[in-house]
């Protein structure tokens, strides 16, 4: 009596261990919180690569091609299965061994990733159309430095020109007041002493639509509010000089073109993201040898002001193991350092400034991940 006692505790014991490997629990949840930060970070390092990729392809006269990754979908398949049994006889030996059992689990993830390349008439736009001021200036608002915003997507501020791409070498363009310009709006800025101000038609409806049924047009306003400042003050009179503005001018509205249409506007040619990321891959370091072979042209040195870079790109035979982005190009590697902030910003603006690009009304990146 004692050993049947004995032995149905151990049955009991392991049919529970049977019934737990054999249930059914879910395995999303326990996966959406872990992959949906992992996944968001991979898209993100992918996208930084690409956008590396395509600057360096350009030094070379290689066309840049983008890929945009529509669709993520993290599958996963969990198996288990089980198989027992009990035999039982009194009184010949311990209950232990006469119980038998195997049992199995597998699990497996199978994600699909979707990518869709940019091509024809989305290209054209993405790519190639000039980027309007109206939407580029108001980047400024959210605390991005406005001279390394113009210096990435103007080509010239009215009648003062920016370094061109396609121009390396000599007669590389550039004035020396355009970067003074610059810096002098960003001092501005940096003691709120400028600022930008959007306003649309005056004629809107409410439903978003003016009178004659097309959608209000947006405007920016460069706005130098009145200051106590005598230095601040010095520096708005230096900035309304450059910008051919009379001398009380408080507001003056952006529009894009070479010159303004009337009095009291600034105008800004602004560039394509194909410019942006020439201008970026004209100012890469790049092998002597590649510059000697013509396989491309040399770099463009620094104009008037500056010293650098926008983003300074290296290249060599090795990236550094904590390099912020890396490619390799035809046996060559080259990256933008982890411990240099201004490049990196200038970089993030670029990917930024190529996302406002897009004017495909296709959908973003869509990552699905089962939850049960």
């Amino acid at each position: 009596m004692p050993i049947f006692s004995f032995s149905f505790r151990k049955i009991f014991v392991f049919g529970l261990g049977v019934v737990s490997l054999s249930g059914c629990a879910p395995l999303g949840p326990s996966q959406l919180a872990r992959d949906e930060l992992d996944y968001s970070r991979a898209l993100g390092e992918a996208e930084k690569r690409q956008m590396l990729l395509n600057i360096v392809r350009l030094r070379y006269a290689d066309p840049p091609t983008f890929l945009d990754t529509t669709q993520v979908i993290a599958g996963y398949q969990l198996q288990r299965n089980v198989s027992g049994g009990f035999y039982g006889y009194p009184g010949n030996g311990g209950v232990g061994s006469y119980l038998f059992g195997t049992g199995g689990m597998q699990t497996q993830e199978n994600p699909t990733f979707t990518y869709q390349p940019v091509t024809g008439e989305q290209y054209a736009e993405n790519i190639v159309r000039p980027i309007s001021p109206v939407v580029l200036i108001p980047l400024s608002l959210g605390g991005l430095p406005i001279d390394m915003l113009l210096r990435l997507t103007a080509q010239s501020i009215g009648n003062l020109s920016n370094v061109r791409a396609l121009g390396s070498g000599q007669g590389t363009g550039g004035s020396i007041k355009f970067y003074l310009l610059l810096r002098d709006l960003r001092a501005l800025q940096f003691a709120g002493a400028l600022t930008i101000r959007l306003s649309t038609d005056g004629n809107a409806l409410g439903n978003g639509k003016n009178q004659k049924g097309a959608s209000p047009v947006e405007h920016a306003f460069l706005v130098l509010p009145h200051t106590s400042d005598k230095a601040l003050s010095v520096l708005q009179v230096a900035v309304r000089q450059m910008l051919h503005l009379a001398p009380n001018t408080e507001e003056a509205e952006i529009v894009y073109g070479p010159y303004p249409k009337k009095m009291g506007q600034i105008a800004i040619l602004t560039r394509s993201m194909l410019a942006v990321l020439s201008q970026l891959a004209y100012q890469m370091e790049v092998p002597q040898k590649d510059i000697d072979s013509d396989s491309t042209h040399p770099t463009i040195e620094p104009a008037g002001i500056e010293t650098r870079p926008d983003v300074a790109i290296h290249c060599g035979k090795r990236p550094p193991e904590d390099s912020y982005a890396a490619v390799e190009y035809h046996g060559t590697w080259f990256w933008i350092d982890s411990n240099d902030f201004r490049s990196k910003l200038a970089f993030t603006m670029v990917q930024v400034l190529s996302a406002l690009a897009a004017t495909s009304h296709t959908p973003g990146t869509v990552i699905t991940i089962p939850a049960g």
